[in-house]
């Protein structure tokens, strides 16, 4: 919804960050009975969401606004979004997650969640990364827009403001590159080269420290509705190890036999 500042006589953005915060892909991933060890793992912000949050708060500081950053997570999520507090945001909204929560819900349900705290909200600009590096997706944020009835965009690598009703986006397609002018309110998910993602500053962190948290029961958000998970995970698990490489020695023509019996060796297709 935008704002007019009646003292300043400009228009207010309502500017919003869809943000997961996932498990760093980097480093050691341990499953255990079929689910993810917690055990000593490094948690991030999404690495894509961090995009989304350089631009919404890059919109801010170049046009006004507010910055509101909303994440549906455990109450470890509370980590991300003092950073994303620090980067820039103005406010934040925790929809906090139970243990029992965690394992019962999936893209479907989450975004039914985010959606209704967006209704709220009633953003002008809502922006989110393409994809999340743990689950990869890229379900939420579109399911999001389609259940607000928003137009949307995914995968954009910018994005210029026309007006205070109308932007253009450019996006990724498939190795080639669409250019859209789009009415807003709407969404957009951010893809790598969008912007270079700042670090926070000291002072930034220090403010994000004392800025409130909005915390909310996930369970109390749906108020009691139903929305069950409509996929069910039947395994979890890590690929199997890499084999080793094997070298080709001798000429060109034994290397080419070599090739073509190894081929055999591991498939039928011979």
């Amino acid at each position: 919804m935008i704002v007019m500042k009646p003292e300043l006589g400009v228009m207010t953005l309502n500017l919003v960050v869809l943000m997961k915060q996932t498990f760093d892909t980097e480093e050691k991933v341990i499953i255990t009975d079929g689910l993810l060890s917690e055990d000593g793992v490094k948690w991030i912000i999404n690495p894509y969401d961090e995009y989304a949050i350089e631009e919404a708060v890059r919109w801010k500081e170049n046009h006004g606004g507010v910055v509101t950053v909303v994440t549906a997570g455990p109450d470890r999520s509370e980590e991300a979004l003092r950073i994303a507090l620090a980067m820039g945001a103005d406010e934040a909204v925790h929809l906090v997650l139970s243990p029992s929560d965690t394992g019962g819900m999936d893209e479907f349900t989450i975004s039914h969640l985010l959606a209704k705290t967006l209704q709220e909200k009633q953003p002008d600009l809502i922006f989110s990364g393409h994809f999340s590096v743990d689950q990869g997706s890229a379900q939420v944020a579109v399911r999001v827009a389609s259940l607000l009835d928003l137009p949307h965009v995914a995968a954009i690598t910018s994005i210029e403001r026309i007006d205070d009703s109308q932007v253009t986006v450019s996006r990724d397609a498939e190795g080639d590159s669409e250019h859209l002018k789009v009415t807003l309110p709407a969404l957009f998910t951010a893809q790598q080269g969008l912007n270079e993602p700042r670090y926070p500053t000291l002072p930034g962190i220090m403010k994000a420290k004392r800025k409130p948290i909005e915390k909310r029961s996930a369970a109390e958000q749906l108020q009691n509705e139903s929305y069950a998970p409509a996929t069910e995970r039947v395994a979890l698990e890590l690929p199997p190890p890499r084999q080793a490489g094997q070298i080709l020695k001798g000429t060109v023509s034994e290397q080419v036999e070599q090739l073509v019996q190894s081929l055999r060796n591991a498939s039928s297709l011979f």
